[in-house]
């Protein structure tokens, strides 16, 4: 399925033009079809000799109504350019045609009309100004026709001629993440809210799960159509209507991004590499505010140049755009720019998820130039550089390959060991080994102060690391493959280095040996004034030689598993006992009887009932 754009100067026919060619009133406002001119985008398709059909997008030509216009030609395949043979090459023919060339929109034809109100030495003398005027761009070399919608001079072979270039075009690829860029909302009585707009990367089934980004609305598909045909599947390159479930007309707005979960973020910074028009009479400075279009979404936006301060007409550069509002777009995607008054320039978004990036630095630009010509696998290593780390969802944005591609892709960087692929549940993030190698290190920096600071502990613990190497939810991940390279190791829920071991002054030794000693000779009431301090406690118990049962209450672990044994032997052959029957069956007192007893409980060896324990 392919879409064909209108473009041109008000008055110049293309309503009547596409109604002469489909039988369709593209003209669908009351006010649109009073005043005999097109305000926001119409629509219409046409079946072709070839049996293809073609979805037609008619534009607004008045300069008023251009933010309606780009709103219809950003996923359009084919564009025609229309110039009226009786007024020739007027603003706004330049003005589309500047914003076709910036789309870089892979076909064209240009049309003129009305050829029935002028003689052929007019005629002549309009190809030849459109032929200078396209000279330049890139429909340059395409067919130039003349019509008549009035007397239907010449419109089968302009039938023909889209057919063949139609024929000659690739159809649009499935990446398998379908986009929706929405260009009209409305209600229909009996199925409520329906969303128009052109389909790119992918494809939409009745009854599947959507997302309409960037408010974050869910919804399902009730139903699709295309040209007024109901479908159960619509493939990239369709205009559809889409039949959503669960949303209000008033939730929506031109702009919104219809899409399947989990994948597609909006955005209110972008990397773009931006071509100024070259017939603008003043350069663009750095800081200064344009409108900004992508897809059929519109906002305000601060210009971020980064090779200078002004960029001069007809030259390119890379600048960074900071959005007044989040605008759901990809990588690839292409942009427009303007004032208040015309078109400025356009081009191509690099990176939709961007950090701020410093200004006039050579290598930051090299690696801008990478991602914009670059291999897909540069691409990627290129755009890790910049994000450090990057999850898998965020990069299926910013490349424009299927998602199974990506993911080979993926796999074969991780195993020439370019990259480092954690996984946590569902979630997945890339490290390029670089970055990877810095954070193997962090970590041994952070273990070694650790060490430094607490000679006596294990290790750190684990949780601290993690939060400590700024992983998020990927700490856990993270440790496992530092643990599993033996980068660290792992002791229960600490972390040390590999080296690490525990060194006793002879005063830590002789309090050790003094504490273990006291507690070996009272064993089921040991003292519990003995100063060893917190560092040397929780050593022997990380070292498994004594257990703490309460506050003040420790065990040597020979004595605490021999009275687990006679408690839990003496339950199975009783059945129950009392926190009384255990102070007798060690001759102790209720202090350490009642540690002990609750100790138990929480590692559920027993369960309280009552004044009673059972086993759990």
């Amino acid at each position: 399925m392919f879409v064909l754009g209108t473009a041109g100067h008000i008055d110049h026919g293309k309503s009547v033009l596409v109604q002469a060619l489909t039988g369709i009133n593209p003209d669908r406002l009351r006010e649109e079809k009073e005043r005999g001119m097109t305000i926001d985008l119409g629509f219409a398709w046409l079946k072709l000799p070839s049996g293809r059909e073609v979805g037609i997008v008619d534009v607004p030509g008045h300069e008023r109504f251009v933010r309606n216009m780009l709103a219809g030609v950003g996923s359009i395949d084919m564009a025609l350019l229309i110039v009226a043979a009786n007024e020739g090459v007027m603003p706004q023919t330049r003005e589309h045609l500047a914003i076709l060339d910036l789309l870089e929109i892979p076909r064209g034809l240009v049309v003129i009309t009305k050829k029935d109100l002028v003689d052929e030495e007019l005629l002549a003398l309009v190809r030849m100004e459109i032929e200078e005027l396209i000279s330049t761009t890139a429909i340059s070399e395409v067919p130039i026709m003349a019509v008549s919608a009035l007397t239907g001079a010449g419109l089968p072979e302009l039938v023909l001629a889209i057919d063949a270039l139609l024929g000659a075009t690739e159809p649009r690829r499935d990446l398998s993440r379908p986009r929706l860029p929405i260009d009209r909302v409305f209600t229909m009585v009996g199925s409520g809210t329906v969303v128009t707009g052109t389909l790119v990367d992918g494809s939409l089934l009745v009854g599947q799960e959507v997302e309409v980004i960037p408010a974050g609305l869910k919804s399902r598909l009730r139903g699709l159509q295309t040209h007024k045909v109901r479908l159960d599947m619509v493939s990239p390159g369709s205009r559809v209507a889409v039949n959503l479930v669960g949303i209000n007309t008033t939730q929506l707005q031109r702009g919104d991004v219809l899409t399947n979960s989990d994948w597609l973020k909006a955005t209110t910074m972008l990397t773009v590499k931006l071509r100024l028009l070259p017939y603008l009479r003043h350069p663009l400075r750095h800081s200064v505010t344009v409108s900004f279009h992508t897809g059929s979404a519109e906002t305000m936006a601060k210009v971020r140049l980064l090779e200078g301060d002004e960029l001069k007409p007809g030259r390119s550069t890379w600048v960074q755009l900071l959005l007044d509002r989040p605008v759901a777009a990809c990588g690839g995607d292409h942009f427009i720019i303007r004032s208040p008054v015309e078109t400025l320039g356009g081009g191509k978004i690099v990176e939709t998820h961007t950090r701020r990036l410093r200004r006039f630095r050579p290598e930051i630009i090299e690696n801008l130039k990478v991602r914009e010509a670059g291999s897909t696998e540069e691409i990627v290593l290129a755009l890790l550089v910049t994000k450090r780390t990057l999850e898998l969802s965020a990069l299926l944005s910013q490349i424009n390959l299927p998602a199974g591609e990506t993911r080979a892709m993926i796999a074969s960087l991780v195993e020439q060991g370019k990259l480092v692929h954690l996984r946590q549940g569902e979630q997945s993030l890339l490290v390029t080994l670089f970055d990877w190698e810095r954070l193997a290190e962090k970590a041994r920096e952070i273990l070694r102060e650790y060490h430094r600071k607490f000679p006596t502990r294990l290790g750190m613990p684990e949780v601290e690391l993690g939060s400590r190497l700024s992983m998020g939810v990927y700490a856990s991940a993270a440790l496992r493959r530092l643990s599993d390279a033996g980068t660290i190791i792992e002791e229960g829920t600490a972390a040390r280095l590999p080296a690490h071991k525990i060194q006793l002054t002879s005063v830590q030794q002789a309090k050790v040996a003094t504490f273990l000693g006291s507690l070996a000779r009272n064993p089921y009431a040991p003292p519990g004034d003995l100063n060893l301090g917190p560092d040397l406690l929780n050593l022997l118990i990380e070292q498994h030689r004594v257990v703490k049962v309460g506050d003040g209450v420790v065990f040597t672990a020979a004595a605490y598993d021999q009275m687990v044994k006679k408690v839990t032997a003496y339950i199975r052959a009783h059945g129950k006992v009392t926190l009384a029957e255990v102070r007798d069956l060690f001759q102790t007192s209720r202090k350490y009887t009642q540690a002990l007893l609750e100790h138990m409980d929480g590692e559920k060896v027993t369960r309280r009932v009552g004044d009673e324990r059972v086993l759990y």
